[in-house]
């Protein structure tokens, strides 16, 4: 078994990215601006969102932090959506989800300009991404086939069962896997709460990605010798053993398949490093655009 480093590998991105912005802002241009809309005081979002920021810093970018009370309108973000839309010296940004529930998510994603999307939630950026076509791919599934094509994971004609269907993970995932590239050039099988057999259908997986948001669903037993697996997941588990009572897990029970796969990504230090990786990769990719 290997650990593929998603923490090491980001880290390379993202020296990668500062070299780049050092050669942009020594040929006179600015450096990439990204913005980052936070509603309300989600603990969570808040702790992910300060991380993009540093991250910016780190490598040179430019960011800005837009935060907004929770009771803000809807029309009141959209206003605020159409201004930095038209703010040229802004190059993407990102609204922050999830969103309090009087805010509809798709209407706030479909306010955001398609070449500022820098998350790849927009319609016609997921659209172009079925297609193949030039898009911002969304940075989980993004980050996800970065680490496998960094890895040297042989894709062509693998079975790859994704493991949940959300917008934001299992969808993308599934098509990016099937495209005629690599990574990718795969058979693909998406698995959900209402798949049937799904031991069996996960025992037939080279490649496995899990993101269905349960601690430890997949166990040893699910997972056939020498596959590659990928836990997106990062729950936590009450752990009365733990200083702050709870400890950081995926959705993989890493102990038990870790002994049977041939790679694994672990939690954290997996797919988590990554994702903010391939966003500021995504934001890099909109400020060349305008150059």
């Amino acid at each position: 078994m290997k650990l593929m480093d998603g923490k090491a590998i980001a880290k390379q991105l993202r020296e990668e990215l500062a070299v780049e912005v050092t050669e942009m802002v020594a040929q006179g241009h600015r450096p990439p601006h990204l913005a980052v809309i936070l509603v309300g005081n989600n603990a969570a979002s808040e702790t992910y969102v300060n991380a993009k920021v540093k991250a910016c810093k780190d490598i040179g970018f430019e960011s800005s932090l837009i935060q907004f009370p929770p009771e803000i309108t809807q029309e009141m973000l959209l206003h605020a959506i159409d201004d930095l839309n038209e703010n040229e010296d802004l190059d993407g940004f990102i609204v922050q989800l999830p969103l309090p529930n009087h805010i509809d998510d798709k209407t706030v994603i479909e306010r955001i300009l398609p070449s500022k999307d820098v998350d790849g939630f927009h319609p016609i950026n997921v659209g172009k991404m079925s297609l193949g076509l030039d898009c911002f791919i969304s940075a989980t599934p993004g980050g996800i086939v970065e680490l496998l094509k960094r890895y040297k994971i042989e894709t062509e004609g693998k079975h790859c069962v994704v493991l949940g269907r959300s917008n934001i993970v299992g969808g993308p995932m599934a098509m990016l896997m099937r495209r005629n590239t690599y990574p990718g050039n795969c058979t693909v099988t998406v698995a959900h709460s209402r798949t049937k057999n799904l031991k069996e259908i996960c025992l037939q997986a080279d490649i496995l990605v899990a993101a269905i948001g349960k601690p430890e669903f997949v166990t040893a037993d699910m997972v056939k010798e020498g596959a590659v697996v990928v836990d997106v997941g990062i729950n936590r588990v009450d752990d009365a053993t733990r200083e702050r009572g709870y400890r950081l897990t995926g959705d993989v029970d890493f102990k038990g398949v870790a002994e049977k796969c041939s790679y694994i990504t672990p939690v954290p230090g997996g797919v988590g490093p990554m994702t903010i990786a391939y966003l500021l990769n995504n934001t890099m990719i909109a400020a060349r655009k305008r150059k």
